[in-house]
């Protein structure tokens, strides 16, 4: 799977620089913890794509709260770009 190909798809700037996160393993509620942490630890420029197995329906309001953008695509596996303005 290319992050580019997802990325292309959002209004995420292409210029910045990604990072990949597969959540698909992980058992609840670990892919929300490591989704939050990894967005933390990251500098704001960073695009994070997270893998996962269903949609992320426990993140967005996190990501909501924080200020983040963010789509998914509903595709196997399930895709999240998640972004700061």
């Amino acid at each position: 799977m290319e992050a580019e190909s997802y990325l292309d798809r959002t209004e995420a700037p292409s210029e910045r620089p990604h990072e990949m996160l597969d959540a698909r393993e992980l058992p609840p509620p670990q892919p929300l913890k490591n989704t939050l942490e990894r967005l933390a630890e990251l500098d704001d420029s960073v695009v994070l794509v997270q893998l996962n197995d269903r949609r992320p329906q426990h993140l967005y309001p996190q990501l909501d709260e924080r200020g983040y953008r963010y789509e998914t695509f509903d595709e196997d596996p399930v895709v999240t770009v998640i972004w700061n303005e």
